[in-house]
């Protein structure tokens, strides 16, 4: 991709509902700021210019963020995440499995307590891809790794924790056993801030008796309040 191109991209994502703010792109293809931003606005579904969108965030992997500014050490992170995440969508697992390791490297590598990124979900999102590619063992026993080393310690909203247990309670759907799906995900629960607003509808999705057990985890999760607007200690 040349500047022109990388204009004319711009000028798109601009033109469009998403009406980001022109000064995120203000510095250019050769800020990689401005390439993992425009990259991210081109993989909205409402634009869906996801091979361009892969070349920029592409692009950004052999970049060397500033150490000193966490904020700039999540923009790498976010950018391969989200790289990950178009790769799975493609199925390229391999690819995808590459790149939310080196997401997870990078977070793991500084004691930030990130804005956006949740470390928990970064492993998730590396269970789930191990799982596809038929390494469900291997996403177990590091799951179990997490708990035996967090699960003592008093952190109260863990989202190592939080996002194992609902990883166990996924393969337990899949194994058809909806007492273990229900305790791992009370298990799951305890460790995210939830206030009483969503009480009742939690009670009201625990509560069901039905064998549709996909049906459940579904309700469960809906009556569960966004991972993305709660606060974690971790």
């Amino acid at each position: 991709m040349n500047t022109e191109e990388f204009s004319q991209l711009i000028d798109l994502v601009l033109s469009t509902s998403a009406n980001p703010p022109e000064k995120l792109f203000e510095n250019g293809y050769d800020d990689w700021h401005c390439r993992a931003r425009l990259a991210h606005f081109l993989a909205m579904p409402e634009i869906n210019r996801l091979p361009q969108a892969k070349e920029l965030f592409i692009s950004v992997i052999p970049v060397q963020p500033d150490e000193e500014n966490s904020e700039d050490i999540e923009e790498k992170i976010y950018a391969l995440q989200h790289l990950s995440q178009l790769e799975k969508d493609e199925k390229e697992y391999s690819d995808a499995l590459k790149h939310i390791n080196m997401a997870i490297e990078a977070a793991e590598s500084y004691d930030y307590l990130y804005k956006y990124i949740l470390r928990g979900e970064l492993w998730a999102e590396r269970w789930n891809l191990l799982h596809l590619l038929k390494r469900t063992d291997e996403a177990e026993a590091e799951i179990d790794e997490r708990i035996e080393v967090f699960e003592d310690i008093p952190i109260e909203h863990n989202s190592y924790l939080y996002y194992g247990y609902r990883f166990k309670a996924q393969l337990a759907a899949e194994n058809g056993n909806i007492l273990i799906v229900k305790d791992f995900m009370h298990m799951a629960l305890k460790y995210m801030e939830i206030n009483g607003e969503y009480k009742d509808k939690l009670d009201k999705a625990f509560s069901a008796t039905h064998e549709n057990i996909s049906w459940i985890l579904a309700e469960i999760d809906k009556a569960t309040p966004n991972p993305d607007n709660l606060h974690w200690d971790i």
